[in-house]
């Protein structure tokens, strides 16, 4: 009913860049927030960004993991409910399947079901 489709991993050198895409379609009403996080091998899947858009009277709320604060630019179009991210500065340690989820509005405003992407491999080597 809801899907989660990423884009635009791949391999690159440190100091690379990179930007993903992720699109939510289906039975969308309206998105509370689309985030990215990230999963390494043997490590718990984190949070990288995440843009809150719905249910914010006063704007759009954007949250970095300290990690990547400064590297990493989220950014959303809303209309399309699609969100992106833009990696500067690749490190090794970015190196993760990237995962997308878009947590949905109701109608009141407030967050409700999220769904996740099938991932995308970032890898970061020399």
């Amino acid at each position: 009913q809801v899907q989660v489709v990423e884009s635009g991993g791949g391999l690159v050198q440190p100091g690379g860049s990179l930007r993903l895409s992720c699109v939510a379609s289906g039975s969308i009403f309206s998105i509370y927030s689309m985030g990215w996080y990230r999963q390494a091998p043997g490590k718990a899947r984190e949070l990288v960004a995440r843009f809150v858009t719905g249910g914010v009277a006063g704007g759009d709320i954007i949250t970095y993991a300290d990690s990547v604060k400064g590297r990493f630019t989220i950014s959303m179009d809303s209309a399309k409910n699609t969100v992106y991210l833009r990696m500067n500065s690749l490190k090794t340690e970015d190196t993760a399947v990237y995962y997308c989820n878009a947590a949905l509005s109701n109608e009141y405003g407030l967050a409700s079901a999220s769904y996740w992407g099938q991932g995308t491999q970032v890898t970061v080597s020399s």
